[in-house]
């Protein structure tokens, strides 16, 4: 076997600096803005967090009413395996990659990491809940459009293309949402973070035609929709006293229930070039899905609401658009890989997902080559490398 690829990441995260809202938001915004102040805590991460001035110092975003900690969990990377835990912690004692774009592309060489595109990692969580909960929705806005300047100018800015744009929206308004998807595709930018189940934020479903206006600026735009584990709010479990392992392992369902969702919407003949990412979801689940939607869609279409407008919107069997429209992601499925022919070699990504517990630096070389030892050098490029670049247009390898 080769040498394999330089990796392109699909699914890292950062974790906002202090200055960023007082930096990049308007004047007149910044004194109600999101700041950062160090204080004790106490609790824990599970069942609530609260200031305490003699507990352990921790940073802390405050806006409105959020007090978010910052989390070792959050910032892991670096740290003892068994060290990796909730307790609060500081920018400080974290590597500077997690919040520093310099530092950050030093660490990605350590983890023979080319690019990179990060989710939020602190407070705006992974689609932008933290903006959508905030009263004062104006000043939210403003939040918004600065996290993306940031992103785009600060964060990416001076990467040379290794650090890869990926925006987020105002939930709450989808016209103001497509707004923000053509004012950032103007500038280079072909991906957005979505919510994996929108209802359990309290917004619309997909099903419902009000997210419309959003999907037409990203199927217009070439924008691609990508959804992370937890960007619903919510984690599977089995019962409230269940451990939080049950909740770690579950995370996939989520995945699972949202590309179910996709596949009976017919927005993907409603809207042809609009793609889908799934990250951190794994992949080894796929194939089974991709069979029983079409089971049900053969065998339930008496009862399962393919009548009327809904036979009009699906009117081929649903695993016919996972091809053209989806891509999964993973960073360790073994069963994944060995189903990559009912899966597709062009709808799988690879992802590092820095600086979290999961997070394989600086590893990710090694497991990479372990886990794709038994694929070939052109699958290998094109799962750690190549579709990357085609999902998100990226001006590499060209």
């Amino acid at each position: 076997m080769t040498d394999i690829p330089r990796i392109i990441s699909v699914d890292d995260h950062l974790l906002e600096p202090p200055h960023l809202f007082q930096q990049w938001l308007p004047g007149k915004y910044r004194e109600r803005g999101p700041k950062v102040v160090r204080s004790g805590i106490k609790g824990d991460f599970w069942n609530g967090m609260t200031m305490d001035s003699e507990g352990r110092p921790t940073d802390w975003w405050v806006w409105e009413d959020m007090r978010f900690p910052l989390c070792r969990n959050l910032a892991a990377s670096g740290f003892p395996r068994d060290e990796m835990g909730m307790e609060g912690i500081t920018f400080e004692e974290m590597r500077p990659g997690c919040y520093d774009p310099k530092f950050r592309l030093q660490d990605m060489d350590l983890n023979w990491v080319d690019a990179s595109m990060s989710f939020p990692g602190g407070f705006p969580r992974f689609c932008g809940q933290g903006f959508l909960e905030r009263e004062d929705k104006e000043l939210a806005l403003a939040c918004v459009k600065a996290y993306n300047d940031f992103m785009v100018d600060e964060w990416c800015g001076d990467s040379g293309g290794r650090l890869i744009p990926l925006i987020v929206i105002p939930l709450w308004d989808p016209q103001l949402a497509a707004d923000e998807i053509r004012r950032n595709a103007a500038r280079g930018v072909h991906a957005v973070c979505f919510s994996e189940l929108p209802t359990k934020l309290g917004l619309p479903s997909i099903h419902s035609g009000e997210w419309d206006p959003f999907f037409v600026a990203c199927d217009e735009t070439r924008t691609v929709i990508n959804m992370h584990i937890g960007s619903s709010s919510t984690t599977p479990t089995t019962s409230s006293d269940a451990p939080v392992s049950v909740n770690a392992t579950l995370l996939f369902n989520n995945a699972m229930a949202s590309m179910t969702d996709w596949l009976f919407s017919g927005k993907f003949q409603q809207f042809p070039n609009l793609t889908l990412a799934y990250s951190e979801g794994q992949i080894g689940w796929i194939p089974y899905l991709l069979e029983r939607v079409d089971d049900v869609w053969f065998q339930h279409r008496a009862q399962g609401g393919f009548s009327g407008r809904r036979q009009e919107l699906v009117t081929e069997p649903p695993s016919t658009f996972f091809k053209d429209h989806i891509y999964g992601c993973f960073f360790r499925d073994r069963h994944g890989i060995r189903s990559l022919d009912q899966i597709g070699r062009e709808n799988v990504t690879f992802e590092t997902d820095y600086p979290h517990v999961d997070s394989s630096w600086p590893d990710s070389k090694k497991v990479a080559t372990e886990i794709l030892a038994d694929v070939d050098d052109e699958t290998r490029y094109k799962i750690l490398r190549g579709n990357a670049i085609r999902m998100l247009s990226l001006d590499l390898d060209r």
